[in-house]
């Protein structure tokens, strides 16, 4: 059973995102927030697997709690506002995922799955987006911590680069997915990275593509 945190300051948002997700057959959930402050307390005792966070809160916004919670569970964001800004910070503060409240009912229960999994989920539009940003930057220069990556380790970041589920790596490196979510730990240990998705940007960055 998949664990989650509803955080969102708008009580009949929660209440739809509640029935959606306990609608699920794998899916409970186990709490819900108004604020980022009580989601990051609410996620410190509760543990949840995933916590479904919306970025425009009062006091504490979504991006300082999801930063706050980097190595306690996965985050992903669920928010009305698709500004560059936005999906920016959430990603650099560790965000698994970053979506729409636009999203139909079915995808958001499985991107909650993937993102459970331990894989990376965005939005189609930002994903367009994010392409278009690397197309355009040249690559940055190789960042020393690379050489700390075995040639396996390697070979994973690239595939993270590539947007590749865990399941797929799997398939391409002909390994078992427990496997590569053990690579996929030490990948972001060693680099000291908080999410795949950031895993994703260094490889691009550093021109692995």
């Amino acid at each position: 059973m998949i664990r989650v945190l509803v955080a969102d300051d708008h009580a009949a948002i929660r209440a739809g995102l509640v029935l959606i997700l306990n609608g699920a057959d794998d899916v409970e959930v186990v709490g819900e927030a108004a604020d980022g402050g009580a989601a990051v307390r609410m996620a410190r005792e509760l543990r949840p697997d995933v916590v479904l966070m919306d970025i425009r809160m009062p006091g504490t916004d979504g991006i300082e709690a999801t930063r706050r919670l980097a190595g306690v569970c996965h985050v992903l964001v669920l928010t009305t506002f698709d500004l560059d800004e936005y999906v920016h910070g959430a990603l650099r503060a560790g965000a698994a995922g970053f979506l729409l409240k636009s999203v139909e009912a079915a995808a958001l229960v499985d991107a909650v799955r993937q993102v459970a999994a331990g894989d990376g989920v965005l939005a189609p539009s930002v994903t367009r987006r994010l392409i278009a940003e690397f197309a355009a930057a040249p690559p940055k220069s190789r960042p020393a911590a690379l050489d700390a990556l075995t040639e396996r380790e390697v070979e994973v970041l690239r595939c993270l680069g590539e947007g590749l589920s865990n399941h797929q790596i799997g398939r391409k490196l002909h390994i078992g997915e427990t496997t590569v979510k053990t690579h996929v730990s030490r990948v972001l240990t060693k680099l000291d990275l908080r999410s795949r998705v950031q895993a994703a940007i260094l490889a691009q960055d550093a021109g692995l593509l």
